[in-house]
Order: C-alpha cells, then sequence, then structure tokens
C-alpha cells in the first residue's frame, strides 16, 4: 500500500496501516482498469456521462455537512465533489493522479473506521472480483449518519450488454467488468446497516440533435426518472450508515512496518461547576 500526503494530512484520519505491497501484477491490473475507464470517459460519446453523475451528484452533496468527505474513484483528474461544502476532501485512487491523495486499494482504505462523513465511490464495485468486501470498506470508514454515495454500471442496461459482448472479444478494460445490480446492492447495504435513501438510475437514453427522436428520447427520460425502471447506463444509490450498524473489518495479517496514524481530536465536553446542596 502506498500513500502520497494529502495537502491537509494533519487533520486526516489515517490509520496505522501495513506497508506491505500488493502483487506487482494486481498493483499493474488495477492501474490498466484505471488508465483504461479514463479514456473511455474522456471519449466525445461518452464524456457526457462525467456531467451526468455530476449533475446527480450535486444537490445530495450541497446538503452533506461533516469534517470529511472521500472519493474513492476513475477519473483522478475530475472530481466529482466540487459541489460540496465539506473543506477536508481527499481522493483516493490504485495510481498517481492530478487530484489523487491517497494511493490504496478500495478493499482496504487507510482510514480510521467511523471517520469520514461523506464517501463517494465512483465504480468502486464494477471491476473487483471482492464487491462486498469493498463495501464492507466503504461502511466501516462512515460515520454514524455518514452518507454513502455509490455511482456503477447498470448491469441491466443495453450499453453494459454491448460491453459484456467486447469484453468476451478481449477488451481489457471490459473484461474486468463485473457490475452488480442494484437489487443485490441494496440487500448488502441493508445487511450492513446502511439504510438506502434513493436509487436512481442515469442516462437513460441518449439525446442527440434537435429532432423528433431526441423529444422523444427526452421525454422518455424525464418519465424515466418518476418511475425507477432499471433503463440507465449507470444507477446512483445514496445510502446512510445507521448508528448500530457498525461491522468490524476483516483484515488479512501481512507483515512489515507500520505508518503512524493521524487523528482528527474529538472535542471535550466543558467541565461543570460545582451544584449547591
Amino acid at each position: 500500500m502506498t500513500f502520497k500526503t494529502p495537502s491537509n494530512a494533519l487533520t486526516w484520519p489515517l490509520i496505522q496501516a501495513s506497508a506491505g505491497e500488493r502483487p506487482r501484477e494486481l498493483m499493474r491490473e488495477c492501474s490498466d482498469i484505471l488508465a483504461e475507464l479514463e479514456s473511455w470517459y474522456a471519449r466525445e460519446s461518452t464524456r457526457h456521462l462525467h456531467a451526468t453523475v455530476q449533475e446527480a451528484l450535486e444537490p445530495l452533496l450541497e446538503t452533506a455537512f461533516g469534517y470529511h468527505l472521500l472519493q474513492i474513484g476513475h477519473t483522478r483528474d475530475q472530481p466529482l465533489y466540487g459541489n460540496s461544502r465539506i473543506r477536508h476532501r481527499a481522493y483516493l485512487a490504485p495510481a498517481h493522479g492530478a487530484a489523487v491523495s491517497l494511493i490504496a486499494q478500495h478493499d482496504e482504505l487507510p482510514i480510521e473506521s467511523d471517520s469520514v462523513d461523506v464517501v463517494i465511490a465512483h465504480h468502486s464495485l464494477d471491476f473487483t472480483q471482492r464487491p462486498h468486501e469493498v463495501l464492507r470498506e466503504l461502511q466501516r470508514v462512515l460515520t454514524p449518519h455518514g452518507q454513502l454515495l455509490l455511482v456503477g454500471f447498470n448491469p441491466l442496461a443495453a450499453g453494459c450488454g454491448v460491453r459484456r459482448l467486447r469484453g468476451l472479444a478481449g477488451h481489457p478494460l471490459w473484461q474486468a467488468l463485473s457490475p452488480v445490480s442494484a437489487r443485490r446492492l441494496l440487500d448488502w447495504l441493508r445487511l450492513l446497516g446502511l439504510e438506502t435513501q434513493l436509487l436512481r438510475y442515469l442516462h437513460p437514453l441518449p439525446v442527440a440533435g434537435q429532432g423528433r427522436i431526441a423529444r422523444y428520447a427526452q421525454q422518455a427520460n424525464e418519465w424515466s426518472q418518476k418511475i425507477p425502471l432499471p433503463l440507465g447506463e449507470l444507477y446512483l444509490v445514496h445510502a446512510v450508515k445507521q448508528v448500530g450498524g457498525r461491522v468490524l473489518p476483516v483484515r488479512r495479517s501481512r507483515p512489515g512496518p507500520r505508518l503512524i496514524g493521524l487523528t482528527v481530536p474529538k472535542p471535550a465536553a466543558a467541565p461543570r461547576g460545582d451544584h449547591a446542596a
């Protein structure tokens, strides 16, 4: 596990994490997936999807408060937390990037338990063979009543079927694609003590031009937002960690030196004066 010190490191609750490195082959594979997905988002035909996600997150981030916000994602030069009022923000990814301040795997977060108020997980469950462990880590680092914002590929969308076919044909990015259905995801959230507040499908139909087909597509998209049918290319899930929903992390022992953590001092109660008898 590798760390790049955040600019606000003195206020970030890093844990005493093992410094033993993951197998280089695994790290290289994660970096390759990261680069491929960023390249896909940068295409003219798919660039609008990032803007769609930002627009959907905007009202949720504007009303989210706390000390710390963490984004875990695959678009290192385009963070999604721009509209958040939370001052201390960090971006975690498995490789270096313009906005990246923590470098680690999504299933081993170098963050203290119950310490992050808002977590944005952008495609964190889509390219892993252990999505439940990743979700468990996200739950672990959230504070009680902390907010989790999950964005991922909808496996029921037509576009996802096309990507899987391309994966079978040998495309390196889509070979690794293993999206989780919304139904299974909501079950996992419930079992981990996370209460779902919102499930929304984004970008049901592409809208291009000003013709009749474009108008029909726009009307269909507006209608799909009123009835949450699983038609969109992406899903957005907003969940809140319940007070009694703490799940202890599963840690794999690993030899090696340990890193010193940094924590936020907790406010102390003011001493009470003596009461008269």
